[in-house]
């Protein structure tokens, strides 16, 4: 059975702000399905952004999961990420999931997959999904060489990214804390 696909997320961090943006394409195998999702959510109050790459069932499952961990851990973004990453290895239903999240606050910014990695860039910016080597190079370019900020950074490296990926278009949505 096909699974839908979502892509395209990044997270820059630059001058105390970070922002996370998504563009809006779900793809089924070749075919577009929809082209105004939102790959972005605001989860513990707020306090927290995370989007999305991969199947967009599963990524809802772990968006729920991971919201519990949230609370559980009192919006503490690391331990929250740990715990979901021991969960999702171990659990014989979650193990078959197959997405992964970008998660940040206002301190870090994490990719979380469920072969167990939880991977905090050194640079301040992350991308996942089948444009984010494109948008993180046009991201770690316009970082060294622009005075774009972090809003502004990200809206333009999904659109480099839509105008490669084919399975990344140009309707972004793009939160900040």
């Amino acid at each position: 059975m096909e699974q839908f696909h979502a892509t395209t997320v990044i997270a820059v961090r630059k001058d105390g702000v970070v922002a996370l943006g998504g563009d809006g394409q779900v793809t089924m195998a070749d075919t577009v399905m929809k082209g105004n999702a939102s790959k972005i959510r605001r989860l513990a109050d707020g306090a927290v952004l995370a989007g999305f790459a991969g199947a967009v069932a599963d990524a809802f499952t772990l968006f729920d999961r991971f919201e519990g961990k949230l609370k559980e851990y009192n919006k503490n973004l690391l331990r929250a990420s740990v715990e979901l990453v021991k969960e999702w290895r171990t659990d014989k239903y979650l193990r078959q999931l197959n997405a992964l999240l970008a998660v940040c606050d206002e301190e870090r910014s994490l990719l979380i997959s469920g072969s167990g990695e939880i991977i905090e860039p050194e640079d301040g910016v992350l991308a996942i999904g089948s444009g984010g080597s494109y948008a993180l190079a046009a991201a770690r370019t316009m970082l060294k060489h622009t005075d774009l900020d972090a809003v502004e950074i990200v809206r333009e490296a999904l659109g480099i990214a839509a105008g490669i990926c084919i399975y990344t278009n140009e309707h972004i949505t793009v939160e900040r804390l």
